[in-house]
């Protein structure tokens, strides 16, 4: 991972996991609970910007490393790999 994106992952991730903690306190307080489910779907919703960036990121190099390398098979488990994991995002 680039180390630019790497520290832009770190600090988003660092904010979400500030989001959660606030979110196991809002139960813990018993806030209302259609305040805490908007809450969660903007976790959601920071975790997904994230594996963008990342995905992004992994095309970028890891992908595009593989393609320009002309090696056949790793071409074909880097196209899989990416493959799989947007089938499973989609889920």
């Amino acid at each position: 991972m680039r180390k630019d994106i790497k520290a832009s992952v770190g600090k988003r991730l660092g904010r979400i996991e500030g989001q959660v903690r606030g979110l196991s306190k809002m139960v813990e307080d018993d806030r209302y609970c259609i305040d805490i489910v908007t809450q969660i779907s903007a976790v959601r919703a920071a975790l997904r910007r994230v594996e963008e960036e990342v995905l992004k990121d992994h095309v970028a190099h890891c992908v595009e490393h593989a393609i320009s390398s002309g090696d056949k098979a790793d071409q074909r488990e880097k196209i899989a790999e990416l493959m799989a994991v947007i089938g499973r995002a989609e889920r």
